[in-house]
């Protein structure tokens, strides 16, 4: 034997953890997508909310979409993660003590995610809506992850860093910083909160957090197992060592700085909107570079992609990822976002991105892996290509539909008649869009289908293998195997260094945050205020809690945009001075219902009682409508013990109460709950529901008092400016 072969050491790769996370993205995957499932069918039946606060669509929706990112996708990264990186480095993961407080922590957070969601604890911010005590929990199994993973690949026995651990290293740091800086909020209770960033500057950090999120989480760490999987898969080299450096280093640059283009057209600065937009473009030539290194390295495999499964899975994966990383800059680009926004050309764009990237690509890893783990071969490769065609059909069948309802509902909002009048009324648009919404559950029940088939075919693989749970390998240690270096490649020194790997990572995404995010914040005259606009009364402010509660943020708008169609609509267009004191901001992301930002004044000014009648029952004042109803608010009564203690904390946040006004807060609220109340039984008999048993401490008044202050402010301004 020769001395390398006498110095090797014997050692194992943990599988059990791996196995773990598996099990769950499958669970969680199956979990998340049966919601999203029953949200699209809810568009098309709304008989199936159910009337239940639980099942609305306004809190099934956030619970797929973090269902969906955080369970599943969360679960797939791990998986591949703690697979991959073991390889990577030789070495068994740091500590199998902190990878099982990982894995269950994060499955604690999902399921305390998912309680918590369905019950109303929400901030109310897209992507970032769990509360405070779950942020503090995410941080913490973060931390856990972040030293097991570092603290793997410091006893690492391969001294370079390959590609897939570079994204790893970027993944993890950047996440953290988003999570950190997004999550910053005032706590009122155990599960109440304010977020610390009002109006603009809340707006600007969420789609900071938010785009990056989808940067960072759902794209950089997938990248990485692309890295890996599949040059293990099609057995051959990846295609370009340099392009790889190119892409991983201009990629994490150049994407921290594209979250304003979520926000055109709005009361962002104009400086913010362009900085977006241009970096956004910039975005195609990394992310391209990725793509294409991902399909060159199956260069002479190609004849194997039509007979082997998990090839195929992860060429669609790769090819869903360039076309959602070339729309995304189109997107990005003001002509083609004010068609795009606020319509379901978005919902499109961001499923090509998580069905066929993310989905695709996990489902092709599941397939690789639990062969090789349980020694066995797969139980039904002719099942596995059933899932592979029904999953293609049902990402068609979803995308397509969902492009051509984005089209047909900026046509619709945009036509005017030839004298002058706006063609159409919303209701009539969102009539429009039923059978776009009917293909798109299909496509949806599609995907979830083929899902459930692999769960079934990787079940009848488990059950036919035998687990290895601890895999045997060997491998020299670090120093005795790199003791004589030669000429090398520059940045093979930065491969040596994990440290400097992860400062490197840190300095080039945090320029982009600082450079965006502090002039917003220091700069007094990118925000500049309006004279008219005060706080909320404390039944308003607890009315828009209330609102905040019940997801009506995830159908509705408050930010009218600067375009005829939506000023002949709604009203004059949002201004940054209107939403100092709301804390978050409520400008939204999706139309299924009008913009409620003049929702109380002018035109758009309805009755108390058409409020709450259209909450008791939707169609009863809009036929058609397919909103939710909400009963339980006609019955349910507002906390005023939490009054007080809200108010203080808004006060906090810089919101200009007086002094000593939580004393008097329970007390206004009465006042002008009462007047509301007078005013919805002079003709009680028009009321549906409960019209006996109309109280001041309902929800019901609350929100109506909010839903009739939006606007009011502003809209004051404005006739005082006209009349001069």
């Amino acid at each position: 034997m020769t001395d390398a072969q006498l110095q090797t050491e014997k050692f194992s790769y943990d599988n059990k953890i791996v196995k773990w996370f598996a099990y769950a993205t499958a669970l969680w995957g199956a979990v998340g997508m049966l919601v999203g499932v029953v949200v699209a069918l809810q568009l098309v039946f709304p008989a199936l909310n159910f009337n239940l606060p639980q099942t609305t669509y306004g809190r099934l929706r956030p619970l797929h979409t973090n269902a969906v990112i955080f369970a599943f996708v969360g679960n797939g990264i791990f998986m591949g993660l703690y697979y991959s990186l073991q390889r990577l480095c030789k070495a068994r993961m740091w500590s199998d003590k902190l990878s099982r407080i990982h894995f269950w922590g994060w499955q604690f957070i999902i399921v305390a995610a998912a309680i918590t969601l369905l019950w109303g604890f929400t901030t109310g911010k897209e992507y970032a809506e769990l509360e405070w005590p779950i942020d503090i929990a995410i941080t913490l199994v973060w931390v856990v992850f972040g030293i097991n993973m570092f603290g793997t690949i410091f006893t690492r026995r391969e001294r370079h860093l390959y590609v897939a651990i570079w994204f790893y290293i970027a993944t993890w740091v950047t996440v953290a910083m988003l999570h950190i800086v997004n999550s910053v909020e005032l706590p009122v209770s155990f599960m109440k909160s304010y977020s610390w960033y009002a109006g603009v500057q809340d707006a600007l950090v969420q789609w900071w957090y938010g785009h990056n999120a989808v940067a960072f989480f759902l794209t950089t760490p997938y990248l990485g197992m692309m890295y890996y999987f599949i040059p293990k898969a099609a057995n051959r080299p990846v295609y370009s060592y340099r392009l790889s450096i190119i892409h991983f280093w201009a990629l994490i640059f150049i994407y921290i700085w594209a979250g304003p283009h979520h926000l055109l057209y709005t009361s962002l600065p104009d400086w913010a909107q362009s900085l977006g937009t241009v970096f956004s473009v910039m975005l195609i030539a990394p992310s391209w570079g990725g793509m294409i290194n991902g399909l060159l390295t199956l260069r002479g495999a190609w004849d194997r992609v039509r007979e082997d499964v998990v090839l195929k899975f992860m060429v669609v994966a790769v090819t869903a990822y360039g076309m959602a990383t070339f729309e995304g800059p189109m997107l990005s680009l003001k002509e083609v976002n004010a068609i795009s926004h606020f319509t379901d050309w978005t919902i499109a764009h961001v499923h090509v991105g998580a069905l066929g990237w993310n989905g695709f690509l996990t489902f092709g890893v599941l397939y690789w892996l639990v062969p090789r783990m349980w020694k066995t071969r797969l139980y039904s490769n002719k099942l596995a290509n059933w899932h592979f065609w029904v999953g293609t059909v049902g990402i068609v069948l979803y995308a397509v539909p969902m492009y051509w309802a984005g089209w047909r509902h900026n046509e619709m909002l945009t036509q005017f008649t030839e004298d002058g009048r706006l063609q159409y009324q919303f209701l009539e648009m969102v009539n429009g869009m039923q059978f776009f919404y009917a293909m798109r559950a299909l496509g949806g029940t599609l995907f979830l289908i083929g899902a459930l088939v692999m769960v079934y075919n990787l079940w009848k693989t488990v059950k036919g293998g035998d687990f290895v749970s601890d895999e045997a390998a060997e491998a020299a240690p670090l120093a005795r195997r790199y003791a004589i270096e030669g000429r090398e490649h520059w940045h093979r020194w930065i491969e040596r260094k994990p440290v400097q790997m992860l400062i490197g990572s840190l300095v080039l995404v945090a320029i982009g945050g600082i450079l965006e995010l502090i002039p917003t914040f220091l700069i007094k005259t990118n925000i500049p205020t309006i004279a008219s606009v005060k706080p909320y009364t404390p039944l308003e402010l607890e009315g828009r809690d209330i609102y905040v509660r019940e997801g009506c943020y995830t159908c509705h708008s408050q930010m009218v945009r600067p375009f005829r169609a939506e000023t002949e609509r709604y009203g004059d267009y949002s201004k940054a001075g209107e939403f100092v004191y709301d804390h978050p901001f409520q400008w939204g992301s999706k139309r299924t219902g009008p913009d409620l930002a003049r929702e109380g004044v002018g035109v758009n000014k309805k009755g108390n009682n058409w409020h709450y009648n259209h909450m008791a029952q939707p169609t009863s004042t809009s036929p058609g409508s397919i909103m939710p109803a909400y009963p339980w608010l006609l019955t349910h009564k507002v906390d005023t013990a939490m009054t007080p203690k809200k108010i203080a904390a808004m006060r906090t946040l810089g919101v200009p109460y007086e002094a000593g006004f939580e004393k008097r807060a329970v007390a206004a609220m009465r006042t002008q709950a009462d007047s509301i109340v007078a005013d919805l039984l002079k003709d009680k008999q028009q009321l549906l529901l409960g019209k006996d048993g109309v109280k001041h401490d309902h929800e019901i008044i609350a929100l109506i008092a909010y839903l009739q202050r939006l606007g009011a402010d502003t809209y004051v301004e404005s006739q005082k400016t006209a009349s001069k």
